[in-house]
């Protein structure tokens, strides 16, 4: 298996030794299909946006990995990449082991696969669940609802069989096809590499049941009830892997899987984590994307994280950037002030990732509003301890920088 690894911003050419046309024109459709949020196409290459996570085209692996500053040791953004993934609950490695999770080599989508079979072969040990469901078919007994047309169509000759449409009680139902269906995906992806054994023998174990077409709407559609509550994780997982294989390559020469994550929310998400976790079973309360309205029935604002004390709020907005010269652009600065006034607080916070200079509260101009002086404060948080590892102090270390 052929591997590039890449950072956030990074650009891939043509002129790397992996990459050739055929490729650079699947990861332009993929590209496409998804409104070209991913990549910014360039001459004979692209450039990565602000995704981080991995991509499978045949047997090229596309690994990018996050970084705010000049080090781009691979190992160490890997290994932050997979902390924050696990912390904000994105990834539940626990369940594969921390041996495999450590290996410096790992793959992402490795990851993800293992962690689906193993969710396979729990519910195939733990007994699947049956479902009623109707079936239309010729049967030398008549059962159920005959059909008049078809057996008239099917039968004008065998006049011992009837045409009916009768319920069947049996494990080929709507849930096992789309859990059926990722299987099918994560057997391509893992031809020749660890899973392939396992991919095989859980296919071998999993009931036979009818192949579907799969899209966002028929993912919707599959309801989980107090008999299949068991199946959650599995189906959580089939969505994300059958909603990143694009249809749009899937039928096409190329094959390909993307899994990525946009480090905006993925930052934000880490950060109100972390908040939540400092304090827990204190006074402060900490909520995520709270929103008020802002314009007409449908506008809103929401800012990333509302801190509450008492009668105290404080309002932070997490920016996976790195602003120029440590100074915030203009439009940061206004989106502020929009959150204290409709917030009706003083204290307002910009967090950016990385070291750089913390400014203390500073006052907007001319702003007394109903007598509440709006305040603004710059503020930076170190991804990484001095250890280089994930920071898990951050939380007290951003509690301690606004409560001071």
């Amino acid at each position: 298996m052929k591997q590039i690894t890449l950072f956030e911003h990074d650009r891939l050419t043509l002129t790397h030794q992996y990459m050739n046309q055929e490729k650079l024109d699947a990861l332009l459709r993929f590209n496409e299909f998804h409104d070209n949020k991913y990549f910014e196409g360039i001459a004979k290459g692209i450039k990565i946006k602000q995704f981080v996570g991995i991509i499978q085209v045949e047997d090229l692996t596309i690994e990018i990995l996050p970084k705010v500053d000049k080090n781009k040791e691979e190992n160490l953004w890997r290994e932050v990449l997979l902390q924050m993934l696990k912390t904000t609950g994105r990834l539940k490695v626990e369940t594969i082991g921390a041996a495999n999770v450590n290996r410096q080599n790992l793959n992402l989508l490795e990851i993800y696969f293992e962690i689906y079979l193993k969710e396979l072969q729990f519910l195939i040990h733990s007994g699947l669940v049956k479902q009623y469901r109707k079936n239309t078919s010729n049967s030398t007994v008549l059962k159920g609802k005959l059909e008049f047309a078809g057996n008239l169509r099917h039968n004008l000759v065998h006049k011992e069989r009837f045409y009916t449409t009768h319920q069947v009680y049996d494990t080929n139902h709507q849930l096992h096809q789309v859990l059926n269906e990722a299987l099918y995906v994560v057997d391509q992806f893992t031809k020749g590499t660890r899973l392939s054994d396992a991919c095989k023998r859980i296919k071998m174990n999993f009931p036979t049941v009818s192949r579907i077409q799969i899209n966002e709407k028929v993912l919707n559609k599959v309801s989980l009830n107090r008999k299949t509550i068991a199946y959650t994780k599995a189906l959580e997982l089939a969505r994300l892997i059958l909603l990143n294989y694009s249809p749009d390559i899937k039928s096409g020469k190329e094959k390909m899987l993307a899994l990525l994550f946009d480090m905006n929310i993925l930052w934000e998400e880490y950060v109100l984590t972390m908040l939540k976790k400092t304090c827990r079973g204190s006074e402060i309360i900490v909520k995520g994307q709270a929103s008020k309205k802002f314009w007409g029935t449908y506008r809103t604002i929401r800012p990333d994280i509302v801190l509450q004390k008492g009668a105290e709020t404080i309002i932070i907005d997490t920016k996976w950037k790195k602003p120029k010269n440590s100074q915030p652009s203009i439009e940061d600065l206004r989106q502020m002030y929009t959150y204290a006034r409709f917030w009706n607080t003083s204290k307002v916070m910009l967090l950016y990732p990385g070291e750089g200079t913390s400014s203390p509260f500073k006052s907007y101009h001319n702003n007394q509003i109903d007598g509440v002086e709006h305040q603004c404060k710059i503020s930076f948080a170190s991804v990484l301890d001095n250890q280089n590892k994930l920071d898990k102090m951050l939380g007290v270390k951003l509690l301690y920088n606004l409560l001071k």
